[in-house]
């Protein structure tokens, strides 16, 4: 057992369970493009605007065993940590991201255990996202020997001007040789840029909730 365990270790450290990581983020996502569409039929609009989803990559899964001092196996990738496998859900207003979340808190087989607010609890750089971790059990047998299984779904939501800024400050956090000056001036900029987009966010759900009532009067009034 011990030798099957360092050998998974040597080919992948998400060992004999990483077959089944793909196929879990494929029959997520379907399922919530099929939400989305029904969400769309019902109402004439979009749920969410796009979904990405990946499965960490192993030199990223083991570096971020290393990090927080866990040995780089199947166990520590898939219990320990709760990242392996990624979603992450673009809306156009913000308002949208609590319907998302609603609808996932719908889905029978998942269980959210975790609901980190960077929206309202704004991180000092300015990153403003909603994170959930999903609980998801499985026909598949887990890391834990369980089976049914549970696996672990990091969602990331956010809303268009969130995500362009998330990706812009992704670029300055990994790009080398930057001159520390230089690199104080443009975390300024992404810090005041961070708070304008999340004040269009406001205005522009104002403008929709707006829409809206004036839709609804009219149809009252018909």
């Amino acid at each position: 057992m011990e030798t099957n365990q360092k050998n998974q270790t040597i080919n992948s450290i998400y060992g004999d369970y990483q077959k089944h990581l793909c196929e879990i983020l494929e029959t997520l996502t379907n399922r919530l493009s099929k939400a989305n569409e029904t969400y769309r039929l019902k109402n004439g609009e979009a749920l969410y605007e796009h979904i990405n989803g990946r499965i960490k990559s192993e030199q990223s899964m083991r570096d971020k065993c290393r990090r927080r001092g866990l040995p780089c196996t199947p166990y520590s990738a898939l219990h320990e940590l709760t990242d392996a496998i990624g979603l992450r859900i673009v809306t156009t207003f913000r308002e949208d991201i609590n319907q998302v979340i609603e609808t996932i808190e719908h889905f029978e087989d998942c269980r959210i255990i975790e609901k980190k607010d960077y929206i309202h609890n704004v991180k000092p750089n300015g990153y403003r996202s909603y994170h959930l971790i999903l609980d998801y059990e499985t026909p598949f047998e887990d890391v834990c020997g369980h089976t049914p299984g549970h696996y672990f779904v990091e969602i990331q939501l956010r809303t268009i001007a969130m995500d362009t800024w998330a990706s812009l400050e992704h670029q300055v956090s990994y790009k080398k040789n930057i001159d520390p000056k230089r690199e104080k001036l443009i975390r300024q900029e992404l810090k005041r840029c961070a708070d304008e987009l999340a004040s269009c966010d406001i205005s522009m759900q104002t403008i929709r909730n707006l829409i809206r009532e004036d839709h609804s009067h009219e149809n009252t009034t018909r």
